[in-house]
């Protein structure tokens, strides 16, 4: 399903790629992480807004964040209401920080469901790193 919106651009909103998963095996963190998110949001006892993990992309949600599969307008997620346009989300992983502004305004969307989204991403990230380096996560 796409629509247009008010840049004129097409975005898949709910059209992941086939070619975005990636092999969990290879990183046994995300794939726990993966299970045990896939498991209790099934249990009733998760909510899908509230993991670090991607359920689609089976990525770190950090990884994925960018695709246009996270917008959702109705409750906010990377979304300007003051332009009712997507909003763009920038990921550096050096820093470790998280950022999201409007891709019409360029302005930063000032909502909860955004504010959750970056500290999501930002737990996500950090979840990533100490599986990559667990000598600094120890530290």
């Amino acid at each position: 399903m796409t629509e247009k919106c008010r840049c004129g651009d097409h975005h898949a909103w709910a059209a992941p790629s086939p070619h975005d998963r990636p092999a969990a095996a290879r990183q046994p963190l995300l794939a726990t992480t993966l299970a045990r998110e896939d498991r209790v949001e099934d249990d009733g006892g998760l909510d899908p807004t509230d993991r670090v993990t991607c359920r689609t992309h089976r990525r770190w949600l950090h990884d994925c964040v960018a695709s246009p599969v996270h917008t959702n307008p109705a409750i906010g997620y990377r979304w300007c209401r003051r332009c009712d346009h997507q909003a763009l989300v920038a990921v550096d992983e050096l820093a470790g920080e998280v950022t999201i502004h409007c891709g019409l305004c360029g302005e930063i969307p000032h909502s909860r469901a955004n504010r959750e989204l970056v500290e999501l991403c930002r737990r996500s990230l950090a979840l990533a790193r100490a599986a990559r380096f667990p000598e600094t996560a120890a530290a």
